[in-house]
């Protein structure tokens, strides 16, 4: 099968993968294709919303459409990366066993990550970056496709430990979710009330998703459309020569390269999903949000203007 073959049997299958989804979870239309280009572009996502929101149950509904294998871990102040990763311990034979932790799985859901310390959130970091983990000196490699789906809570602030800038450049998408509509609470409210529960099929398997996350790859790019996104990404830097007087002012630090990377995979995704066999600048602007905006730190003056990082990157289109 040819690669124009397999973007437009990726069109057909991604439909009917939204609808497989939406059996379970009302409207938010726009985090569910967040997270399925991140997933299909092999990145990480976090997921920024007050609780209630069923982020839980979005991220393990949509693990069980794409036939992949799920696990939920709770970050708690008492949580240690052997919690995570797993320990060794000494059998009946007196030998050593590595018994593995819930990170061994496709898709991870890191609940409320700002409520661990650091040491324990660092314990995620080679999992996301490496796709494997070191425990005792032995290192072992993590099944793929490996997806960490992170959710933050914006609200009770106290006793949390926020995300270091280096760590959430390791996340592709920061995506912001929002309340239900009044008519999507009512259908929410509706369908959970009752004794009937939905079931969704499994569409995908983790060889077909490395398959995609490859198509991605293979798809080609104009040289100015790598080039509008660098431009972007250079421009959220405060002292570069192409900073708008807005990011000059407001910002203190910009994205770094890892930002024009993620700009450019989540282009082409965004593009094939839309049966495009090439993105143009309107893909890298329609994931550009999500992209930046975790990336770049806004200073004490854009926080008492009420300045906001969504106004700050409009204006740099």
């Amino acid at each position: 099968m040819s690669d124009v073959a397999k973007v437009e049997e990726l069109v057909k299958k991604y439909h009917a993968l939204k609808s497989e989804i939406a059996k379970v979870i009302v409207g938010q239309d726009e985090v569910i294709s967040q997270i399925l280009i991140s997933i299909f572009s092999g990145g990480h996502a976090l997921l920024i919303g007050v609780p209630g929101l069923a982020k839980t149950l979005m991220v393990n509904t949509i693990a069980q459409t794409l036939g992949l294998d799920f696990k939920r871990i709770q970050f708690t102040p008492d949580l240690m990366p052997s919690d995570i990763l797993g320990s060794e311990i000494l059998d009946e034979k007196r030998h050593f066993k590595f018994i593995k932790g819930p990170i061994f799985a496709n898709i991870i859901l890191a609940d409320e990550i700002n409520r661990t310390p650091p040491k324990t959130q660092a314990a995620l970091l080679e999992a996301m970056q490496e796709r494997s983990v070191t425990v005792a000196g032995h290192n072992y490699k993590l099944s793929l496709p490996y997806f960490v789906l992170a959710t933050q809570n914006p609200i009770e602030q106290e006793g949390t430990y926020p995300l270091p800038e280096a760590q959430l450049d390791r996340f592709m998408f920061a995506v912001n979710l929002d309340y239900p509509t009044f008519d999507e609470e009512v259908q929410v409210v509706k369908a959970t009330t009752t004794d009937v529960q939905a079931t969704v099929n499994s569409l995908y398997s983790a060889e077909e998703i490395i398959e995609i996350q490859h198509l991605i790859r293979r798809i080609p790019v104009a040289d100015n459309v790598i080039e509008y996104a660098v431009k972007m990404v250079s421009k959220t830097r405060p002292n570069g020569k192409e900073a708008p007087e807005l990011v000059k002012n407001y910002i203190d630090w910009g994205a770094g390269p890892r930002a024009s990377q993620n700009l450019i995979l989540a282009a082409k995704t965004h593009a094939a999903i839309h049966g495009k066999f090439s993105p143009d600048i309107e893909n890298v602007q329609a994931v550009a949000q999500s992209i930046l905006r975790h990336r770049i730190i806004k200073n004490y003056k854009a926080e008492a203007e009420g300045i906001s990082e969504e106004q700050i990157i409009k204006s740099l289109f």
